[in-house]
């Protein structure tokens, strides 16, 4: 497992079920893990709440760039930065409003988009370099996977081709760029919606975390710009 001793890692969506994973994962390897959420509920059933390693963040809009200020402002030597947040949305596009549209853009390409600013502003200030990790989705790299999820499917691709360009504009900083395209991750939710699916075959968050853990890590010196995918079996 990588080393994380002494170092302070954000993680946004970090109490969903991949994001339990990851920061479970990140506690486990030594980090400090600091973790912005709205939805109370969520952060009320967040399994690492009262760890001493764990700093929750409340009422934190990702996609509002004060908001996403305060967060990096509050880190006090970042280290890694992985952004997990984000939203999913089924529809063919004649039934797809604008609002939708906008609100996927939103969710998934300009809250990745504002912390990646604000994490390399942040890294450079440390000038020690450091790690982004973002996620994206299979439908972005394979976009015939994307019909009847058109919006959803673009705000993840704009965010690999974020991911992309980040990795060559900041290399020279020693920040290294990267992110995840996971398929259809094993989770409570999407055994529900998907009830006869092959559920064996779908990468188990716990798979994904560690694929996460290795690229934000101080192991991870020559990998960027690279866009792994999760895909399990599926």
């Amino acid at each position: 497992m990588p080393d994380y001793s002494n170092r302070h890692v954000i993680v946004t969506g970090g109490t969903g079920a991949l994001g339990r994973a990851v920061v479970g994962a990140l506690l486990e390897a030594g980090a400090s893990c600091h973790v912005p959420y709205i939805v109370d509920a969520e952060a009320k059933a967040f399994p690492y709440r009262d760890h001493a390693g764990v700093t929750l963040v409340p009422g934190c809009d990702l996609a509002d760039e004060a908001a996403v200020g305060r967060l990096f402002a509050g880190v006090p030597k970042l280290w890694a930065s992985i952004h997990l947040a984000g939203g999913f949305a089924f529809g063919a596009i004649g039934d797809t409003a604008t609002a939708e549209l906008r609100r996927q853009i939103d969710m998934n390409f300009v809250t990745c988009f504002l912390c990646c600013r604000a994490a390399v502003q942040a890294l450079a200030r440390s000038a020690e370099g450091g790690r982004i990790v973002n996620v994206a989705a299979r439908p972005a790299l394979e976009g015939r996977l994307g019909a009847n999820m058109t919006a959803y499917a673009a705000s993840k691709a704009a965010v690999a081709t974020l991911t992309v360009a980040l990795a060559e504009e900041v290399v020279k900083n020693g920040i290294l760029v990267n992110a995840v395209a996971p398929s259809i991750l094993d989770t409570p939710m999407n055994r529900k919606d998907m009830p006869k699916a092959d559920h064996a075959a779908w990468p188990k968050v716990e798979e994904g975390a560690r694929t996460i853990l290795f690229l934000a890590s101080p192991e991870n010196t020559v990998t960027r710009g690279a866009i792994v995918p999760v895909y399990g079996r599926t």
